[in-house]
């Protein structure tokens, strides 16, 4: 039988519980992955998990027996037991399904990004809540995208809400921060068609070419683009709006944005 761990007072178990604060990510330059199905799309995007904590009795359903195999591929990755009392500490959420990894994050910058031919970006700028950051992803993995930036993120991209919200696709998709300077330096010096969504934007979205290197631009909701995103190069669109709200959730703007390059470049 393993040895399982029963201290909140282990030091593994106390490094990884600080891992629920943004500080202490920011500080140990990790998160934690929370959940079966995002630990598995973690190990299958070869994304670089250092630890995974688990309480066996919590896993079951149709997830258990293919997670226990792929616990076996991937033997080189220390499994450390732990009691219930230990996992509810260091699960993020009220939800336990009796396993959360830790794992090392990227600290690529936009200068290391490798993009295809006609890529299409995300930029999201200064927008709080992980997760509209996680949905964005979700969809920007369903339209096949390449890179989405965080400018003046105020939420890191990496916390385990946001990767709960992406459903584990996040870690199939390049992802960086950045300020807004560097992002629109980045997408004009590679000639990206740049278009920020605007609710007094002047031109309708569907009427813009999304074939080309794309950059879909959206700030947060409440306080919109910040003033870098005024100038030549970056053209202002919209989305109608027929009743009386005058916006939609970032998350809802970047979904139809991204379906509509999709329909373009099908």
């Amino acid at each position: 039988m393993p040895e399982i761990i029963r201290s909140l007072q282990n030091a593994q178990i106390k490094s990884a519980v600080k891992l629920r604060d943004r500080r202490g990510r920011m500080q140990q330059k990790r998160t934690v992955v929370d959940g079966l199905r995002e630990i598995r799309r973690a190990l299958q995007s070869c994304f670089p998990i250092e630890t995974i904590f688990v309480f066996p009795d919590a896993i079951s359903g149709p997830e258990a027996a293919y997670f226990e195999q792929l616990l076996a591929d991937y033997g080189d990755i220390p499994i450390l037991h732990v009691t219930r009392e230990v996992m509810e500490k260091l699960a993020f959420g009220q939800r336990i399904e009796g396993a959360v990894a830790v794992a090392k994050v990227s600290e690529k910058k936009l200068a290391d990004m490798v993009l295809p031919e006609s890529p299409l970006v995300v930029v999201i700028e200064q927008v709080e809540k992980p997760g509209n950051v996680g949905a964005i992803l979700r969809t920007m993995d369903a339209v096949g995208a390449d890179l989405l930036i965080s400018a003046d993120g105020r939420t890191d991209l990496f916390n385990p809400n946001a990767i709960r919200a992406s459903l584990g696709t996040i870690f199939s998709m390049a992802v960086v921060d950045a300020t807004s300077e560097e992002t629109i330096a980045f997408l004009k010096d590679n000639q990206f068609q740049i278009y920020a969504a605007r609710v007094d934007g002047s031109v309708p979205y569907t009427t813009v070419d999304m074939q080309q290197a794309t950059a879909l631009v959206l700030g947060s909701e409440a306080h919109g683009l910040s003033d870098q995103w005024h100038q030549a190069g970056i053209v202002n669109i919209h989305l109608p709006m027929q009743g009386i709200a005058d916006s939609l959730n970032v998350s809802t703007t970047a979904a139809v944005l991204l379906y509509e390059s999709l329909r373009q470049r099908s």
